[in-house]
């Protein structure tokens, strides 16, 4: 495995975001947003232990329409630079944390995966047959996903962390 954290969307070595939550040994992998479904991806598809997987605010759109993911296709395409702003300053609330240290361009492509990816009952549990534990991390407050239908998709699958008045990237007022 090439690394044990996987970064969100647009963003580059902001795993110390999540040192609270975070374990870190040969058997773990974490990811946040974008990430989580790379890690979700890398834990099913490898040959090598992986006793644990922490999906930190993991990219859930499956629940949105057709308009809503062509409309952030489109914002970005139109405006990049805007989208992304906007983006980080979402991803920061209700918290005050400046998050623009972390900012790397993301892609088109990238934005698409995230947006259409659609997480799988028969993935998880071959995935959890594997012997794999799954955590995952939510904010109430999250202004990127909906982390209530987030909650309910994941909570028969996994040991859920519900986080009252925090956000996307896990962190309150």
């Amino acid at each position: 495995m090439k690394s044990n954290y996987f970064s969100g969307f647009c963003l580059n070595n902001e795993k110390e975001l999540f040192c609270d939550y975070l374990i870190e040994n040969d058997f773990t992998l974490s990811g946040f947003s974008y990430g989580a479904i790379k890690v979700f991806e890398e834990a099913l598809n490898s040959d090598k232990r992986v006793d644990l997987i922490q999906l930190f605010s993991p990219a859930f759109f499956q629940t949105q329409n057709e308009k809503f993911i062509r409309m952030q296709l489109m914002f970005f395409k139109k405006d990049s630079k805007s989208y992304c702003e906007n983006f980080l300053k979402n991803i920061s609330y209700p918290s005050s944390v400046d998050v623009t240290k972390y900012f790397k361009e993301g892609s088109y492509e990238e934005l698409e995966t995230l947006l259409t990816y659609k997480w799988s009952k028969e993935k998880i549990n071959e995935l959890l047959e594997k012997g794999t534990k799954i955590e995952v991390y939510l904010g109430k407050e999250d202004k990127i996903i909906d982390s209530k239908k987030a909650y309910e998709f994941f909570k028969d699958f996994s040991t859920v962390y519900f986080m009252k008045k925090h956000g996307h990237i896990l962190k309150g007022l």
